[in-house]
């Protein structure tokens, strides 16, 4: 007859090596319950003090999963602000009813040169009802409706035939419009009325204590309640 394996040291190594198994299955359940905790928390500097203190005594293998879950982490806050973006292109593409590619271009064109979006679309919905080939009576172009003169100032080697260009158009349009803002302290009213009627209309106006309001600013921030730049 066999002899009963219980108690010996087989079995006292099976058991030790179950209490082994349990220890580990505990540590790398408070691996997981750590990772998610890190991952739900909302607070910088909570995140800073948990990264850090979950980082005291951790193995190489277990550094390397914590980097990998950091990578993870950036690239799924990259994935947010790229869906961001397609919807609010898409919102923009549904409201004014454009095609997506120009509203792409509007959008990202605007955030590059510090305009909101919401303001760029406004502006070129009034300047050319976005016809990339619109042309003013005194030879204003595109789809930000500026002269050849201004864009020369704003972007070395514009030319008239290069402000057909969409890119080219949005960039120097919403650059004068950005230095506009600048220029008169943040005061968006009157950024856009100098933009419409030029600075010398405006200021002549503004020295003779009058309101230099022709409508244009009103049309444009019919609506609006932002302050026009992005930063």
């Amino acid at each position: 007859m066999k002899k009963p394996i219980r108690h010996t040291y087989v079995h006292r190594g099976d058991a030790a090596r179950r209490r082994t198994r349990i220890k580990n299955a505990v540590l790398a359940l408070g691996f997981v319950v750590a990772v998610a905790l890190l991952i739900g928390s909302r607070s910088a500097v909570g995140e800073a003090r948990a990264e850090s203190a979950f980082s005291f005594g951790l193995t190489s293998e277990s550094r390397q999963l914590a980097n990998e879950l950091g990578v993870a982490k950036g690239e799924l806050e990259l994935t947010r602000n790229q869906l961001d973006r397609a919807n609010r292109i898409i919102g923009f593409s549904s409201k004014y009813g454009v095609p997506a590619g120009l509203a792409s271009s509007i959008y990202d064109i605007a955030m590059a040169e510090g305009i909101e979006p919401d303001l760029g679309f406004r502006l070129v919905r009034l300047e050319s009802d976005f016809n990339e080939h619109a042309v003013s009576p005194v030879g204003a172009v595109g789809l930000t409706q500026v002269m050849p003169t201004t864009a020369q100032y704003f972007l070395k080697g514009a030319t008239r035939e290069k402000l057909y260009d969409r890119e080219t158009n949005l960039r120097v349009g919403f650059r004068y419009l950005r230095t506009l803002i600048r220029e008169y302290k943040g005061n968006l009213k009157i950024a856009l009325l100098v933009y419409n009627r030029g600075p010398a209309a405006v200021d002549a106006a503004l020295g003779m204590g009058l309101d230099p309001a022709n409508g244009y600013d009103r049309i444009v921030m019919k609506g609006y309640h932002g302050r026009g730049t992005v930063d």
